[in-house]
């Protein structure tokens, strides 16, 4: 396993920017370990809820995981608002880092992560793939 810190600076989305890690660092397989810092906004989808709603800010990014696969992330943030009112779900692209955003991701070298439909849950699941080794 490698561990990789982030520091996201102001006016980025952390979705977006969690995508492009990926990318550029040729991630099959990672998680969000810890996520914390401070958004203009949060774009957040609540339990059960087809859309995502949009929370204004300022506000402290409370809490951040989840996973990132080949076919997207998945993941859940805490965030606070100035009157310590708490909201949480997940994270959707469309929400902006106010002053900084401290992100910790493990990468899983040996494993490729895949999201494909699963019949029980009516959604697209997690599935964990070993990497095939090289020759």
């Amino acid at each position: 396993m490698q561990t990789w810190v982030l520091r996201l600076s102001p006016g980025v989305d952390p979705v977006e920017s969690l995508l492009d890690a990926c990318k550029e660092n040729g991630w099959t397989a990672a998680f969000v370990v810890s996520g914390i810092g401070s958004l203009r906004n949060a774009r957040l989808r609540f339990a059960a809820q087809p859309d995502a709603r949009d929370i204004s800010g300022p506000l402290e990014l409370v809490s951040l995981s989840g996973t990132l696969s080949l076919d997207g992330p998945h993941l859940h943030a805490a965030v606070s608002d100035t009157e310590g009112n708490v909201f949480g779900g997940h994270l959707r692209p469309g929400s902006v880092v106010r002053t900084t955003a401290e992100i910790l991701v493990a990468v899983l070298p040996d494993v490729i992560f895949r999201r494909r439909p699963d019949p029980k849950t009516g959604s697209r699941e997690l599935v964990v793939e070993q990497r095939k080794p090289p020759g």
